[in-house]
């Protein structure tokens, strides 16, 4: 990605993120230390994402909506791996959610203010609601719909309810790209003048 002033994308203790060509990553973001972010994936206005204690993965068309942040947990006594924060890929993260030192696999979704806590996993094709907090080592299963806090098994997820998460992941990586091309302009702009 080439330096842009309204994002920071810094180095931290020799981890330099790494940000895949095809990424649209917002003004506003702030992304540090041991990051990788794959192909189409887009970061929202005003996320951080902190790798600065482990590392920190977001696979290919995930996106991270605006405001959230992503934190990872660091090594300790008896679990010298910590809690990397993993995110598989076609993962939907809502709006100002926390994602900490947890895993989200292929195709999970964590809705709008949601929390998700170090050793926490959703499966794919599984849903944390708006505003849930998934608390630490708990896990929801593939086809469940979770809420609450603390979260709790709501209901299974129909078919269209699964379907509709995919189209979202196609849907974000099509406006992150309308996005990424805005962006571009108003920078194109402000250079000639």
């Amino acid at each position: 990605m080439a330096y842009r002033p309204d994002v920071t994308i810094l180095p931290f203790q020799g981890k330099v993120p790494q940000i895949d060509p095809s990424a649209f990553i917002a003004p506003g973001c702030r992304i540090i230390g041991d990051v990788t972010i794959g192909a189409q994936a887009s970061i929202w206005y005003n996320c951080v994402i902190r790798g600065d204690v482990n590392r920190v993965v977001i696979g290919a068309r995930s996106n991270v909506q605006d405001g959230t942040v992503i934190h990872c947990d660091s090594p300790e006594p008896g679990r010298p791996e910590g809690y990397p924060t993993l995110i598989g890929e076609d993962v939907l993260i809502g709006h100002m959610a926390m994602i900490h030192g947890c895993t989200l696999h292929d195709r999970a979704f964590v809705g709008l203010g949601a929390i998700v806590m170090s050793g926490a996993v959703v499966e794919g094709d599984a849903m944390l609601a708006a505003g849930a907090m998934l608390t630490p080592g708990k896990r929801v299963p593939a086809g469940e719909l979770w809420s609450g806090r603390p979260a709790t098994y709501m209901r299974g997820l129909t078919q269209a309810a699964i379907e509709g998460m995919r189209e979202g992941v196609a849907h974000y990586v099509a406006n992150g790209q309308a996005h990424a091309r805005a962006v571009a302009e108003c920078a194109d702009g402000a250079a000639q003048g």
